[in-house]
C-alpha cells in the first residue's frame, strides 16, 4: 500500500473510532437521563405520599369537624365521627377531645387546636422518651436537683442513691412526681436540657404541630404547651405501649426504694380511678395557674374504648364523666 493510502487508511480508523465514541456519549447520556427520570419520578412519588399521610392536624372549618392524620410510624388517624356528640359544660372549659382511641374517631370536640400550657399532662411524653430509650431494669442515681424539686413528687427519693427505673416511672405518672420526672431524665438525657431536645425532637417525629416542651416535668409553663388533638395523639402512644399502659391504669403500688422499709407506697391522682369510673385505665392528670385543672381520661366497656382530654376545666372529674357516659351510650362509637 501506498504512503498515501496508508495515511488515508489511519484517517478513516480515526473518523470510525471517533464515531463510535460519539455513539458511545450519547447512549450513555441516554441512560443517565432515563435514570435521572426515574429517580425523580420515585422522589415525586415519595413525596406525595408523605404529604397524603402527613400528621397534622388539619384546619377546622365547622364545630362538627376535626381531621388530624397519623404520627409518624404510627397509622394513628383523627377523623371526624359521622355524628357529633352535643354537650355543654355546666363549668368552664377552654379546650377538648373525647375521642375512640382504637380507630380514632373524634365524638366531640372544643377548641381542639388552641395551643394551651398543659402542666403535668407533659409527663406522658417524659414517660415515652423514658422508655424509647432506658432499660425497665435500669437504676436511676438520684441527683441533688431531683431532690430540690417544686410542686408535687414521689417525696422520698434519697439523694446519691439508686433507685429502681420502674419505681419512678410509677412515681412519675401516679403522684405526679417532679423529682422522678427530674432524676428520669438527667438519667436518660444526660441532663433536663438534653432530655427536653430529645422530646421536642419526639414531638417533631409524632408531627405535633402544637406542642413544645420547656421541662420534663411541667412545672414551667413558660414555652411549655400543646393542644387538645396532639395530647390525644400522646395519649394513644401511652396507651399502645404496654409498660406504660400498665402503669397509668394503676390506682396504687408499692415500689422498692432503698429507705427504711425498703418500699414506697404510690397512688395515683386520677380522678377517674379514685372513683373508681368502670372501666378506667389511665391516663394522666395536670395543674398549675396558668394551665388550670387538666385531664387526659381513658376508659374500656366491651369493645369500646374511649379517651377525652380537657384543658383549664373547673371540673374535670364531672366533666370526663359525663362525656366518657354519652361516648359509651351513642351506638357505633
Amino acid at each position: 500500500m501506498t504512503e498515501l493510502g496508508v495515511l488515508a487508511q489511519g484517517r478513516a480508523n480515526r473518523a470510525l473510532r471517533a464515531a463510535q465514541a460519539r455513539r458511545a456519549r450519547r447512549v450513555r447520556r441516554a441512560r443517565n437521563c432515563l435514570l435521572g427520570l426515574m429517580v425523580g419520578l420515585l422522589a415525586l412519588l415519595a413525596f406525595m405520599t408523605s404529604v397524603a399521610t402527613s400528621p397534622h392536624f388539619q384546619p377546622v372549618r365547622s364545630a362538627r369537624r376535626a381531621v388530624a392524620q397519623p404520627p409518624a410510624g404510627s397509622g394513628y388517624t383523627l377523623t371526624p365521627a359521622s355524628r357529633q356528640l352535643r354537650f355543654k359544660p355546666k363549668l368552664a372549659l377552654r379546650s377538648g377531645v373525647l375521642f375512640d382511641v382504637r380507630h380514632g374517631r373524634v365524638l366531640w370536640q372544643r377548641a381542639p387546636q388552641e395551643v394551651l400550657p398543659i402542666a403535668s399532662l407533659t409527663k406522658m411524653m417524659t414517660a415515652l422518651v423514658v422508655v424509647a430509650h432506658a432499660r425497665p431494669s435500669a437504676q436511676v442515681r438520684i441527683t441533688r436537683a431531683a431532690v430540690n424539686y417544686s410542686g408535687s413528687g414521689v417525696g422520698v427519693l434519697p439523694p446519691g442513691k439508686r433507685v429502681s427505673l420502674m419505681t419512678l416511672l410509677y412515681g412519675l405518672m401516679l403522684p405526679s412526681g417532679n423529682d422522678a420526672a427530674i432524676a428520669l431524665a438527667q438519667h436518660v438525657g444526660g441532663s433536663q436540657r438534653r432530655f427536653v431536645a430529645m422530646m421536642n425532637a419526639r414531638a417533631r417525629e409524632m408531627h405535633l404541630a402544637c406542642t413544645h416542651f420547656s421541662s420534663p416535668s411541667g412545672i414551667v409553663d413558660q414555652g411549655n404547651h400543646s393542644c387538645a388533638v396532639d395530647l390525644a395523639v400522646i395519649a394513644h402512644a401511652v396507651l399502645e405501649q404496654p409498660l406504660l399502659a400498665r402503669i397509668v391504669a394503676s390506682r396504687s403500688a408499692v415500689m422498692p426504694l432503698p429507705v427504711k422499709g425498703g418500699k414506697v407506697y404510690l397512688y395515683n391522682n386520677n380522678p377517674l380511678l379514685i372513683l373508681r369510673y368502670p372501666g378506667a385505665d389511665g391516663v394522666k392528670t395536670g395543674y398549675t395557674v396558668a394551665a388550670g385543672r387538666c385531664l387526659v381520661a381513658a376508659a374500656r366497656r366491651g369493645r369500646k374504648w374511649l379517651a377525652v382530654v380537657l384543658l383549664h376545666s373547673d371540673d374535670p372529674p364531672d366533666q370526663a364523666q359525663e362525656l366518657l357516659n354519652a361516648g359509651f351510650s351513642t351506638r357505633g362509637a
